[in-house]
């Protein structure tokens, strides 16, 4: 049996190529989407532990109390430590020696330099209540270690 090719309506399925390829440009992948969704979302989440830190840093310099010490180190740690986190990337490749033997590299990969950026850039505002905090922290392990 032959199939006459002429049965096919070749101009319509040739405008719906077209369109299935621009449509697959525009598609993002899920991989992709949930990736700029976690940028986004880090972004957002270190933003506001910036502004924690400026509020805490205000109320510390108003009243110099423990506790206002104490939760301003909290939130300069717990900033310093999701900047890392999300800042580098442990990466492993393969190569090769001198002597032609496969070796493995593990190399540590910046992944968002505005991250990290950000982190020293509140670090240098910072500077002048970290040295505070510091001679502070100093004073209090002198008193625990006389009163003990």
């Amino acid at each position: 049996m032959k199939i006459n090719p002429g049965w096919r309506p070749f101009g319509k399925e040739i405008i719906r190529s077209e369109n299935n390829s621009s449509q697959q440009l525009q598609q993002k992948s899920f991989s992709d989407m949930m990736q700029q969704q976690d940028q986004r979302a880090t972004r957002e989440q270190l933003q506001r532990i910036l502004q924690q830190i400026e509020h805490q840093g205000q109320r510390l310099a108003k009243s110099m109390t423990v506790r206002e010490l104490r939760q301003y180190k909290l939130l300069v740690k717990q900033f310093l430590e999701e900047t890392a986190r999300r800042g580098v990337q442990l990466r492993e490749t393969r190569g090769w020696d001198r002597r032609g033997r496969g070796k493995r590299y593990k190399l540590l990969e910046e992944i968002d330099r505005e991250l990290l950026g950000l982190a020293e850039e509140m670090l240098d505002s910072e500077q002048g209540r970290i040295e505070l905090l510091r001679k502070v922290g100093e004073i209090r392990g002198i008193l625990i270690n006389l009163s003990f």
